[in-house]
């Protein structure tokens, strides 16, 4: 129970309350991101290319409408020359159209492909930066699921900006290409009231931009809330399928303990705000619904009733009134775009304000607390390690050394205890730079990069080999080296395995894991090591082992275990002890927004 409280005191997170940004800080951060992409280029000539498409298929559509005047006037006068005739001019304009379409599908797809490998790939760097994804996964809500944010928001985002940007260019340039049609058309419209002629000036545009305007008004009134709806209906999946994927880590636990009757529960009461998410967006649809379910039923009839007062006076023909309800119906076509797309519109907004908020602060992660005490980090050039009045700071306290000044030299092996509960894992991780809040100093022993073994081993997807030769080793070791230190370890067995793909951390056991890690780390031979609890586990034989090849493999290497103190003194012959501070000025929590970054200098920053 009390290494449990200690490990909640060690990943104590550091409360980061995010206010929402604002629209413009929101593309501006996406846009930020695309202009640094390697595929930019490759996007900005796909813009261009399915905007002349665009352009091109307008044309044609206005050449399509100009075709209605002779087509129904050939029938009405049932020439049938004259109607054979414009078939052919049809079949042309439309085959110009088809491949106009299939042309901008592709370049709309590909768009969609390029976008989201921008995005996606910008938000795995900005979080892969070094220990951005620790520091934002202890600041609160915001580190919560980035996988999500990274998949399948940054997936979602990519789609609606493609399908909307080009619905509202194509919307753009139909608007202006027929706009120019519709009042020349209108601008012959004369109204007979009582014997008075009174003529309108482009009429039919006018009545279009009206219609369209209050449909579009009142769709944003009603369809407004899908806003924040929507982004409340992606936090709850997230949560969902983070609780399914703890469930499926832990299977055998649970087993074990027969909690599968809690787990269903736990897995239903999510489900449950799911679907009350999901419920109160299909009530808001509904409501949407009948705003624009209604204005499309009545734009069947409209334009020929806005058009019906001219033709019945006999001041156009039919083919002429076809010509201009087609017209219409592109300029309202293009008016009602908003109307349209309100629901994607709204759900646009909801997935770019995860997806931009959660690029912020990544950002905003490395200048958090800022107005908290740092510990300061500098280089030794005699090559040892030091700790002057270090203090680390948490909420609960600070732990420090019961030393002030410690000074640890190069092949020295130290064991550092502690009280559970006293901050040993902070500790390690202030010394590995993840947790800089507290005071005092650490001096790293110049040009050389210590080697840091946490409580719990990573090994990456691969073969054993590739998990051997991790980053910051020296060359690759040859077979024999990788077989005599396994060997000594008591992992022998796994020397015919090096070119075996296997998920490690599944096969192996917790000692063999351990174990796995300190042959890895006698590969690599570094010059310091800093070791976080992983050999308290460890039974009394494999402890054993491990020391025994340490004490072969690295006997020039310092080696400093964080740890319960139990081990062999001959081995780690100076000890130093750790102490909670309770009385210390402890971390406060601060609120930061997730908007436009601030300056890391203190006279730069936003008052709070």
């Amino acid at each position: 129970m009390a290494d449990q409280l200690e490990n909640a005191a060690a990943v104590q997170q550091v409360t980061v309350a995010v206010e929402a940004s604002s629209l413009h800080e929101q593309v501006a951060t996406i846009r930020r991101a695309l202009t640094g992409s390697p595929v930019r280029k490759t996007l900005l000539w796909m813009s261009v290319g399915i905007m002349a498409v665009i352009i091109a298929t307008s044309i044609g559509q206005v050449l399509l409408n100009r075709w209605n005047q002779p087509f129904y006037d050939a029938l009405a006068r049932r020439d049938m020359a004259a109607f054979l005739h414009q078939l052919l001019v049809f079949a042309a304009i439309a085959g110009g159209l088809l491949v106009l379409n299939i042309g901008q599908t592709w370049l709309n797809q590909m768009i969609r492909l390029r976008l989201r490998e921008a995005l996606t790939a910008d938000l795995i760097d900005q979080w892969m930066r070094p220990a951005r994804a620790f520091r934002l996964a202890n600041a609160g809500a915001i580190g919560v699921n980035p996988d999500q944010r990274m998949q399948q928001d940054a997936a979602h985002l990519s789609d609606l900006s493609t399908d909307l940007g080009v619905g509202l260019l194509q919307s753009c340039i139909l608007l202006v290409s027929f706009v120019g049609v519709l009042w020349e058309l209108s601008s012959g419209f004369v109204f007979h009231i009582g014997g008075t002629s009174l003529a309108i000036p482009g009429y039919m545009v006018w009545a279009a931009i009206l219609y369209a305007g209050t449909a579009s008004w009142l769709s944003w009134l009603v369809g407004r809330p899908l806003i924040r709806l929507n982004s409340d209906r992606y936090t709850r999946e997230a949560e969902l399928r983070s609780s399914m994927v703890r469930v499926n880590e832990n299977v055998d636990a649970i087993a074990l303990y027969h909690g599968e009757a809690d787990a269903r529960r736990r897995l239903g009461l999510d489900l449950g705000t799911v679907l009350g998410a999901m419920r109160r967006i299909y009530t808001a649809q509904i409501n949407l619904s009948w705003v624009t379910d209604t204005y499309g039923w009545i734009t069947v009839v409209a334009p020929i009733l806005v058009a019906s007062p001219v033709y019945f006076s006999g001041d156009i023909s039919f083919g002429g009134l076809m010509m201009a309800v087609g017209a219409f119906n592109q300029v309202h076509s293009s008016l009602r775009w908003f109307i349209n797309n309100i629901g994607s519109i709204a759900d646009w907004r909801a997935t770019l304000m995860r997806v931009a908020d959660f690029r912020i602060a990544l950002d905003e992660t490395d200048v958090l607390h800022d107005m908290e005490r740092r510990i300061a980090f500098g280089e030794n050039a005699n090559g040892s390690l030091t700790f002057e009045k270090l203090e680390v700071a948490s909420r609960e306290g600070c732990a420090k050394l019961a030393d002030q000044h410690v000074e640890i030299h190069p092949g020295e092996r130290v064991m550092i205890t502690g009280d559970p509960g006293a901050g040993k894992t902070l500790f390690f991780r202030a010394i590995a730079g993840l947790w800089p809040w507290g005071s005092g100093r650490i001096g790293l022993p110049a040009g050389e990069t210590p080697i840091f073994v946490p409580r719990v081993p990573y090994f990456p997807a691969g073969t054993l080999r590739e998990v051997l030769d991790h980053p910051n080793g020296i060359a690759p070791a040859n077979d024999a080296d990788i077989s005599a230190v396994l060997a000594e370890v008591g992992l022998g067995r796994l020397s015919s395995s090096l070119d075996r793909s296997a998920r490690w951390e599944h096969e192996l056991g917790d000692d063999e894991q351990r174990s796995l890690a300190f042959a890895r780390l006698a590969l690599r031979q570094p010059k310091w090591v800093i070791i976080d609890e992983a050999m308290d586990a460890f039974d009394g034989p494999s402890l054993r082992r491990v020391l025994s090849m340490l004490e072969k493999r690295l006997p020039g290497t310092a080696i400093l275990n964080i740890g319960r103190g139990q081990h062999n003194n001959h081995f780690f012959p100076r000890a130093l002890t750790i102490v909670k501070d309770s009385g210390a000025q402890a971390l406060k929590p601060v609120r930061v927004r997730a908007g436009a970054i601030d300056p890391p200098p203190a006279a730069a920053r936003r008052k709070k």
